[in-house]
């Protein structure tokens, strides 16, 4: 997708990736509801550690096709061959504790997915239920951290979630719109989608439903 020229954008977008102009444009900060897509997302970003998301993004499309599309209940039934056949694969990051990981978060993932109902239900209940809006300036003002991602660290890892340090619980958080992190001049910070309530319980600082 070519970049829509002439706008202003959040000052981390590199404006000569088209790949990274159009993440950013289309869907980074949007709502997220789909319970496939924040598996996917939980995912790419326990993949991302100590890289940069850039790394992951251009990758996807292979982590897509490895990884079943992101079904949580096909990743959860991975056994030990097919983690030597994705250690095999040039396609995604072949790092081992990343790819057991995954395995393990599905298996998680299912077991959030029976307790609430579905892993939508649980996630958002750390922002209240609708997106968390901050005023951005520019780029000294981004967060790595924020009490909201601190509890939800906190929760997954009780849970048994691996890779799912406070830092990579608030990437998930402004990737998947439960933080509206565009800056304000950012042309997509209003974009239809964004800011809208969902209608799930909000949780304490501890991650428990009041």
């Amino acid at each position: 997708m070519a970049a829509k020229t002439g706008l202003i954008r959040c000052p981390w977008v590199d404006l000569e990736k088209p790949d990274y102009v159009a993440y950013h444009d289309e869907e980074w900060g949007v709502p997220v509801h789909d319970d496939r897509l924040l598996f996917e997302f939980l995912t790419l970003e326990a993949a991302q550690a100590g890289l940069s998301w850039y790394t992951v993004l251009r990758k996807r499309d292979n982590y897509r096709a490895a990884f079943e599309g992101f079904d949580p209940a096909k990743v959860a039934r991975f056994d030990a061959r097919k983690v030597e056949r994705l250690l095999a694969d040039a396609g995604i990051i072949r790092n081992r504790l990343k790819i057991l990981a995954a395995i393990n978060n599905a298996k998680r993932f299912l077991e959030v997915q029976k307790e609430f109902g579905s892993f939508d239900a649980y996630i958002w209940g750390f922002t209240g239920g609708k997106p968390k809006v901050n005023s951005l300036k520019g780029r000294g003002d981004y967060a790595a951290t924020s009490p909201e991602s601190d509890a939800m660290s906190k929760d997954l890892k009780k849970r048994g979630f691996k890779f799912v340090g406070s830092t990579i619980c608030y990437a998930h958080m402004q990737a998947t719109g439960m933080v509206n992190d565009h800056i304000v001049t950012c042309f997509c910070r209003s974009k239809p989608g964004r800011g809208k309530k969902s209608p799930f319980p909000k949780r304490n600082s501890s991650g428990a439903v009041p």
